[in-house]
């Protein structure tokens, strides 16, 4: 798989404050990247620098060899898109013209209008996840999951060479996370390069195809789902008891999850 992102000897952080420290690792074409570790450990902290929200203090970010660092800000949007936690916006715009909001980085000056290659684009991107049946709905007015598959349309609509996730499914319920993640997972399937923080182990081993373990402002681990996701690596990177199983889902199917152990004397009192 040829490599998209490289990121090399990355140290960034906030003001003074150094809070990940040295960083490598690598995304590929067509590949689905998860980033996990517990909180505060850095992983968003690493991704805005790789948005170019944060200067790094040393190393350097490549796109298919080039130096994001030498991107202006509308070239960077058209290589990298951005899919945020929920939102609402200030106001009740249609699904449609949120869609189209992608297509920013694309306009003339930011006088000119939309296209209708841009119009096209949009409704692509929307036929892409099957919501452009929601095209003239008030995005306000829709469900957690669906606002999050418009979202990901808008970021689609960028046309970016890769998607770019800050859990995205934090403040989703069950059914909605799993929703947008098998969206998700489709789009990597079919050829788009993602790279997903998230909390969840369970989610990384659902979509991913690599995953980079970061601990303490480091990477300690990456490789395939099978490879870095282990109960020895999760107790050690959220400092809990958990437990990785293979669970037999039927028709010869089999599943790995990861499953929280409670305190002993927490289940002695359940069994009683």
């Amino acid at each position: 798989m040829a490599t998209l992102l490289e990121v090399k000897g990355l140290t960034t952080g906030y003001g003074k404050k150094e809070v990940v420290h040295g960083i490598d690792f690598t995304v590929g074409n067509r590949e689905f990247c998860c980033v996990i570790g517990a909180n505060g450990c850095g992983k968003t902290t690493a991704l805005k620098c790789v948005l170019g929200i944060l200067p790094a203090f040393s190393g350097v970010i490549l796109l298919e060899g080039a130096n994001t660092a030498d991107m202006t800000v509308r070239e960077r949007a058209q290589h990298f898109a951005y899919i945020p936690q929920l939102h609402i916006p200030p106001f009740p715009f249609k699904v449609a013209d949120v869609v189209l909001l992608g297509r920013t980085p694309y306009l003339q000056s930011s006088a000119g209008g939309a296209t209708e290659h841009d119009k096209l684009v949009a409704w692509r991107s929307m036929d892409m996840l099957s919501i452009e049946n929601l095209a003239d709905r008030e995005y306000t007015e829709l469900s957690g999951g669906q606002q999050q598959l418009v979202l990901i349309a808008r970021a689609l609509a960028q046309e970016p060479d890769i998607l770019v996730m800050d859990e995205p499914t934090a403040s989703l319920d069950f059914g909605n996370q799993q929703l947008v993640l098998t969206r998700l997972r489709a789009l990597s399937r079919s050829g788009m390069a993602v790279l997903m923080v998230t909390h969840d182990p369970d989610h990384a081993l659902f979509c991913a195809d690599k995953v980079v373990v970061m601990e303490d402002g480091k990477v300690i681990d990456q490789g395939s789902p099978s490879e870095t996701i282990n109960s020895d690596k999760l107790r050690r990177i959220y400092r809990t008891e958990v437990f990785v199983a293979d669970v037999d889902v039927g028709a010869g199917y089999t599943q790995r999850t990861c499953i929280p152990l409670m305190d002993a004397t927490l289940m002695d009192t359940r069994k009683g």
